[in-house]
């Protein structure tokens, strides 16, 4: 039965949050190596801000630009990373996953190199690869935060939420208040229909120094699936520029259009 036949109860709208929940994790697992925020990548785009605070329109020209460097030079490890980080934001995962293949090869030890591979791995939809992946590049002497996040990442998303939580932790214990880690976190507690945890750990995440637009669009999808509406459009677009605040805006409907979330929503508003 696909989520569309369900019937608009409690179900339908742990469907829709379910649902919702593991297309977001999906984007967050194609984070950056450098971690610094979700959905950002290490290195900026050729139109000086992050690829993450790009409009769609400004996306095309990056994968553009980035390919053009990376056929001049494809075993370049900062090069194909952030090219591998861009085909994934702009939805074309397998090219991803071909591009993180290459760059593993030339750089097969390399620890950053393999959390990558193994976040593409997962983008593409081979969970037990990726997370075999990202255990081969954790090592127990010296353990990174990222590939606990990353590890965590692929869990959440095979249905294992209470190890996904214990390795976030992990994570947060040795980079405490880290927001793609916070923001991963409360996106867990989405899975299993707890948006008030969910809430309470995104709300840390997006109070966070440096942190970027994609934190405050999960914030504001957990508040509109509460049924507070007004407020989640308002965390959408808040400090934005007005066509990225309407990019946003638009993600946040879409995402909550599933199983008609988005017109419950608004009619409850209108109601109350």
């Amino acid at each position: 039965m696909s989520l569309r036949s369900l019937p608009a109860t409690l179900p339908l709208k742990r469907g829709a949050v379910c649902a919702a929940a593991l297309a977001l994790l999906a984007i967050q697992g194609c984070a950056s190596v450098s971690g610094e925020t979700t959905g950002s990548i290490s290195r900026a785009d050729r139109t000086g801000g992050t690829v993450a605070a790009m409009a769609n329109t400004q996306l095309h020209g990056a994968v553009e630009s980035y390919g053009s460097a990376y056929q001049q030079n494809p075993k370049d490890k900062g090069t194909g990373l952030s090219y591998a980080a861009v085909l994934q934001m702009a939805g074309r995962n397998d090219q991803s996953l071909a591009v993180m293949q290459q760059v593993a090869i030339a750089h097969p030890r390399d620890r950053d190199v393999l959390s990558a591979y193994g976040k593409a791995l997962a983008a593409a939809g081979n969970l037990p690869k990726a997370l075999e992946t990202v255990r081969r590049a954790q090592t127990p002497d010296q353990p990174d935060w990222r590939l606990f996040s990353a590890e965590a990442a692929i869990l959440d998303q095979m249905g294992d939420s209470t190890q996904a939580r214990a390795l976030y932790r992990k994570a947060l214990d040795i980079q405490p208040n880290e927001p793609t880690v916070l923001s991963n976190l409360g996106m867990s507690y989405v899975l299993t229909n707890d948006l008030a945890s969910a809430e309470q750990y995104l709300r840390e995440a997006a109070k966070q120094p440096g942190v970027d637009s994609r934190v405050k669009q999960n914030l504001a999808l957990v508040v509109g699936l509460q049924g507070r509406f007004d407020e989640a459009k308002q965390i959408a677009s808040a400090e934005l520029a007005p066509d990225q605040a309407k990019a946003n805006v638009a993600y946040l409907q879409q995402m909550l259009a599933q199983q008609n979330t988005w017109s419950m929503l608004k009619d409850k508003d209108k109601r109350s």
